[in-house]
């Protein structure tokens, strides 16, 4: 029974770390290209409209 209980509580470990890797593996594929995106898309848009303000200010 002993050796049940460590291989078990082994297994969550494994497996825990196994889905937590798995997510961070995916947020910086996927989530933080996405966020950069929209943060350079951001910045381009304020640029824009400062750019535009300042030409129609003379």
């Amino acid at each position: 029974m002993k050796h049940f209980t460590k291989g078990f509580l082994f297994g969550v470990v494994a497996t825990a770390s196994a889905v937590a890797g798995a997510v961070f593996s995916f947020k910086k594929k996927v989530v933080q290209p996405i966020e950069d995106q929209e943060s350079r898309f951001e910045e381009n848009r304020k640029r824009a409209n400062r750019k535009s303000h300042s030409a129609h200010h003379g």
